[in-house]
């Protein structure tokens, strides 16, 4: 990247939950206000950024982002100046120092870069509680890690040189606009992408072939593709040489037909026949997993199916296939020292349940929530248990710059900066390159960055906790093996690129001690739907928001919910009258809306909207784990439609 920006730009990058990671410019325009688009100088971003970005300015002078703290009382918010703010944060903090566990910090990537992170080292420091797994991908991740050996994807931009793509449950239209632009490449150069997921028309622009699927049915098919390529001999012994578990996984393949794997998973046998051509004929193949999948209270074994595809057709550790989820956000960062001293040895919750958690605490109970980067009422499942849960705290910080659902629920809000308005440094977990995320914008003068607060905090304990100047933790964040780079450098680039391989796993020597893959030894099946709700919920990602980043005018209310013209769920239903989805948590009403081509037994909701608006799907969700990695199982959900 070009070592200086062009007059009337300033250079950063974009720090939101989202794999792509930009490299991004702004423009100062006569009149006021700015203009964003992706650095044309990127070799990643190559000028283009998503519309979330161009919308993130409308956020940064909107009349609803809150200014200075707010302090809750009987008679409601009450603005205060923030000496008193940090004061009440540091007294509420101090007065459990000799019982740290009774504090609770929840953090989320609501923003993401080394100084978000490096916040979790101050309660680190104090020994607090901390949250565990993930609301996100850690079914996903951790089947890769179980398989492989380690959490590595060959370089993103090794799909332009695949000859067959397949995207399982990953939704283009919607989410990483390069990976859509990298799958368009290969695709002008001759490539067939097959888009598999319950929205059969979902990614028409970028698909030869869609394969509509029964929401959780993904282990299902993949499991039928290898059954009919080891019945036609497809597989021979010698590629099982680079695996553990061959025998099981033999034995599990055996125990149904093709036909019994096809149903379960309700895909037609010339389209399971398509894709058995595709992974024995079409190599190579580049499999791309969606986050969605790995969602079902099954989602690591349906990952570990769909890895053990690539695998045995050799479809993995060379150019042009590999298999693709997500990487680790600061994979090529050094953040060990954020976890502080002994982080086993502090009490954890679980994320995907912490409402139930909070509730059940005892020895000691919570007695402070500190809540950062997440509006996690709104986005972990059982939304009112969270929110009950809240209320039984004795003192709830949250910082935030809007009031949120969770926001809505603290006694003290400390406003924070937003994007474009402090520096950082970012990774991604999508491509290898380490950013350097400038400060652009002149934040408003009551708000701080999330680091400055607790670092302020930090000082009023008595003792204080010892904090390293914001500069010092962008530098040891670069102390990587994976970087050649100093701050200097990386403030002057732009961006650098790690010094990892391109292809990973190459010649199918795996991250184990042996070097060798894991078989799955089991599959599940999924779970019926229960009487009265005979509709699976998908609630799924918004193509104009990250999560639940949307402003109040932006949402619309009732949510719409899509559903298939011909589901069972739509009987006895009047669709001029209000119709309501309903789950055995609750209701919520919809605006219903007809989408050809969506499997008839799901009903497919976008994410996001804010509970005190009359949104927030996550109240009908029961707060379920996935199988392994500690995530959420939102898709497990079975709800039905009624009218009002």
């Amino acid at each position: 990247m070009k070592s200086s920006d062009p007059e009337g730009f300033r250079r950063t990058a974009c720090t939101c939950d989202c794999p792509d990671a930009c490299a991004l410019r702004l423009e100062a325009l006569p009149g006021g206000g700015f203009r964003v688009r992706g650095d044309p100088d990127s070799p990643f971003t190559r000028g283009a950024a998503c519309a979330k970005i161009r919308r993130h300015l409308r956020r940064l002078n909107h009349p609803a982002r809150i200014l200075a703290p707010r302090l809750k009382t009987a008679r409601g918010w009450r603005d205060i100046g923030w000496e008193e703010a940090l004061d009440r944060a540091a007294e509420a903090i101090q007065s459990l120092r000799r019982e740290p566990a009774a504090i609770l910090h929840i953090a989320g990537d609501g923003a993401k870069g080394v100084l978000k992170e490096a916040v979790n080292l101050f309660f680190a420091a104090l020994g607090a509680s901390r949250t565990r797994g993930s609301l996100c991908d850690a079914a996903g991740y951790v089947a890769g890690v179980l398989d492989f050996g380690s959490r590595e994807n060959n370089d993103i931009e090794e799909l332009a040189r695949a000859r067959s793509i397949t995207l399982w449950g990953k939704d283009l239209q919607r989410s990483s606009l390069h990976t859509a632009s990298l799958v368009h490449r290969a695709r002008r150069a001759g490539a067939e992408v097959v888009s598999i997921s319950p929205q059969g028309e979902e990614n028409r622009p970028f698909a030869d072939r869609r394969i509509r699927i029964r929401p959780g049915g993904d282990r299902f098919l993949a499991a039928a593709v290898l059954r009919r390529l080891l019945e036609e001999g497809a597989l021979p012994e010698e590629r099982f040489a680079c695996t553990r578990g061959g025998e099981a996984f033999r034995r599990v393949l055996a125990g149904r037909t093709t036909a019994e794997w096809l149903a379960a998973c309700d895909v037609p046998p010339e389209e399971a026949e398509a894709l058995a051509r595709l992974y024995r004929d079409g190599g190579p193949v580049a499999t791309v997993i969606g986050a969605g999948l790995q969602r079902g209270l099954h989602g690591g074994e349906a990952v570990r199916w769909i890895d053990a595809l690539a695998v045995l057709t050799g479809n993995l550790g060379r150019a042009g296939a590999g298999v693709y989820f997500h990487l680790h956000s600061f994979h090529n960062l050094e953040l060990g020292w954020t976890r502080g001293p002994g982080p086993g040895r502090r009490r954890a919750f679980p994320i995907a349940d912490i409402g139930g958690a909070i509730l059940a605490a005892a020895d000691p109970p919570v007695r402070l929530l500190w809540v950062n980067g997440c509006n996690i009422v709104n986005q972990a499942p059982d939304s009112e248990r969270t929110a009950a849960a809240f209320s039984r705290v004795g003192f709830t910080i949250v910082v935030d710059a809007f009031p949120t659902d969770t926001a809505e629920r603290a006694d003290l809000v400390l406003p924070c900066t937003l994007m474009f308005e402090q520096e950082d440094v970012v990774g991604s977990f999508l491509h290898e390159y380490v950013q350097h995320a400038a400060a652009v914008i002149a934040p408003p003068p009551g708000v701080r960055d999330d680091y400055t607060i607790v670092r302020e905090i930090a000082r009023r304990l008595d003792p204080p906790v010892p904090l390293p100047e914001p500069e010092e933790c962008l530098r040891a964040a670069l102390r990587s093996p994976w970087l050649e780079t100093s701050l200097e450098e990386l403030r002057a680039r732009g961006a650098v690129r790690s010094r990892r391989p391109a292809i990973a796993y190459e010649g199918l020597r795996f991250a184990h001690p042996d070097g060798k893959c894991r078989l799955p030894a089991a599959i599940h099946d999924e779970e019926p739907a229960p009487a009265g709700y005979p509709l699976r919920l998908l609630s799924l990602v918004r193509g104009g928001a990250i999560h639940s980043q949307m402003l109040p005018e932006e949402q619309e209310i009732p949510p719409a919910a899509w559903i298939a013209p011909e589901s069972p769920g739509l009987a006895g239903i009047d669709s001029e009258r209000p119709v309501a989805l309903v789950s055995p948590l609750g209701r919520m009403p919809v605006r219903l809306r007809r989408l050809a081509g969506l499997h008839p037994e799901a009903v497919v909701v976008r994410r996001g909207t804010w509970m005190r608006l009359g949104g927030g799907i996550n109240r009908l969700i029961a707060a379920r784990v996935t199988d392994i990695g500690g995530g959420a199982a939102f898709y497990a959900q079975f709800v039905r439609l009624e009218n009002d």
